[in-house]
């Protein structure tokens, strides 16, 4: 207890001086919300990586993984593939076309009141969603660890929103930057170490790591012992649902990506479109190799430690974080679960300052301010202000859902509502011609109700079957669920669409179509586009 609570304490150190760091240096709206457009194509590749690498990633999937074996992986496959999304069709355009948020490319050519304000309602839900599950794994993590101080989830949940709230507040984007840089070099590091013990424990065999997986022990609900092929496929995803569930989850993780508000706004940080898409192939490089290595983690933990020790000291969050301990001894462990720690809060503070810039230049300046400014630094006052607000939502939706519910799952979720909502109409702007406000308006508005509503209809929260539910889900609703499937994504994407499509062939904008010719030249270009700022 005493290693992991010093290099908790360590990390916490670091990430507070290069908060006072940057408090120094985030002067302006600019220095604010974009850390002056000065991070360079490696810096921001890394950053991104941190931002995506969350606890969902480390904690989440090598739970997934330990527990459900070859259909646990596909959440690494689809969160691999989902940034050729972005480096091909989002990453440029954007950089080029916005200032600070996903709706500056929106409002350049249709009506900026409504696309701002559903914009803005988008981005803090799958936000909210987000950062739920980074909470929920902080506190477990938290807990299980400093449990002999007398350390509750409750107050490790209320914690780390605090120190999140702290750097957003005072540090800003360029804070936030250096956080997820650190402590994406920290993860890789960590993942990369425990790999190797993993191979080595198995001799460095590739034949007898996978002959092992094949024969995973544990006990089922009646205490009966059980022998799993984990490389086999369903045990998971069954039929008659389990393939059709998987489809969703692959198009949201998909097509989520390129839709993610804390991802997107990391283009902006950057001086141009070139630099935009250097820090997009860094990323790749970096969550390429991650994704790879959750496989040895997942794997490691389901045959080292196994599901049953796993499930009765902190459920499937912590399959990463016991390996370490059987592998590495306390030490090992104390690492292992600090480096956690610190992508939880990297993944939050990102998270934060996504969804307070959203409402502060979206909502607040655009929308209930006409553009304009009252006073000086008011927009990044209220931005400080929403970093508050949000963070004592996230925290008190965290507490209420409690620590067995697994973080992939509630990621997926932000997903589905990313890839339902902001998507459609980003993709429709850049590329329809006779794309409208209205389009807009609905196909926002359609994408993220439908995917709410099958979120709340689904066996996630309505259920009977407990084996059905993940964690504290199962005491909301006693009831069969309406819609079959865990993820909505393979309704809800298409109905997102058809809102834009409907909503755009009801009448027609020619100023919405004059401004495309300006867009496309400005998107493809960078022609007009903000320069770095110099101050």
């Amino acid at each position: 207890m005493a290693n992991s609570l010093l290099m908790f304490l360590v990390f916490v150190v670091i990430t507070l001086c290069i908060t006072y760091w940057a408090a120094r240096r985030s002067q302006g709206t600019a220095g604010f919300f974009a850390a002056g457009r000065r991070i360079t194509g490696w810096q921001n590749g890394i950053a991104v990586a941190g931002d995506y690498m969350s606890a969902a990633s480390f904690l989440g999937i090598a739970g997934l993984i330990a527990f459900n074996g070859y259909d646990g992986f596909m959440y690494s496959v689809g969160w691999l593939v989902a940034y050729l999304t972005v480096l091909f069709v989002v990453a440029e355009p954007l950089r080029n076309a916005g200032k600070y948020t996903m709706a500056d490319v929106l409002a350049y050519r249709l009506k900026p009141r409504p696309v701002r304000a559903m914009a803005s309602l988008s981005t803090l839900t799958v936000s909210t969603f987000y950062m739920i599950a980074q909470m929920v794994g902080a506190g477990t993590l938290v807990a299980l660890l400093l449990k002999d101080s007398g350390i509750s989830f409750q107050t490790a949940v209320i914690g780390v929103g605090a120190l999140m709230i702290v750097y957003v507040v005072f540090g800003g984007m360029l804070a936030t930057t250096w956080v997820q840089i650190i402590k994406a070099i920290l993860l890789m590091g960590g993942t990369f170490a425990l790999s190797l013990m993993v191979m080595g424990h198995f001799g460095f065999s590739l034949s007898a790591f996978f002959d092992a997986v094949t024969q995973v022990h544990f006990h089922d609900k009646t205490g009966a012992e059980v022998v799993q092929n984990f490389l086999q496929p369903g045990l998971k995803y069954k039929p008659p649902y389990g393939p059709w569930d998987l489809i969703s989850l692959g198009m949201a993780l998909i097509l989520g990506t390129a839709g993610l508000p804390h991802i997107l706004v990391r283009f902006y940080t950057v001086p141009d479109a070139k630099t935009a898409r250097v820090s997009v192939v860094w990323a790749m490089a970096l969550i390429g190799s991650f994704y790879i290595m959750t496989t040895f983690l997942g794997f490691g933990a389901a045959t080292i430690v196994g599901k049953d020790f796993i499930g009765a000291n902190g459920g499937t969050n912590m399959s990463a974080p016991l390996l370490a301990k059987a592998l590495g001894g306390d030490i090992f462990f104390a690492f292992i679960s600090a480096v956690a720690f610190a992508t939880i809060l990297a993944v939050v503070a990102g998270l934060t300052i996504s969804a307070s810039t959203s409402f502060a230049h979206d909502f607040w300046t655009n929308v209930v301010h006409h553009g304009k400014e009252r006073k000086p630094g008011e927009e990044v006052f209220v931005a400080r202000v929403t970093a508050f607000v949000v963070g004592g939502i996230a925290i008190t939706i965290a507490i209420a859902l409690g620590q067995t519910t697994n973080v992939a799952f509630l990621v997926a979720l932000a997903f589905a509502v990313a890839a339902s909502a902001n998507l459609p109409v980003i993709l429709l702007s850049l590329f329809w011609r006779r794309f409208t406000t209205r389009g807009a308006v609905w196909g926002l508005g359609s994408g993220l109700l439908s995917s709410m509503v099958l979120i709340a209809l689904s066996p996630s929260i309505m259920t009977v079957d407990a084996d059905t539910v993940v964690g504290a889900a199962r005491h909301m609703i006693q009831h069969a669920p309406i819609f079959p499937l865990e993820n909505p994504g393979i309704l809800s994407i298409p109905l997102g669409f058809l809102g834009a499509v409907l909503g755009t062939l009801s009448g027609r904008e020619p100023e919405a179509e004059r401004m495309f010719t300006e867009l496309t030249v400005r998107a493809n270009t960078g022609l007009g586009a903000e320069k770095p700022s110099n101050h």
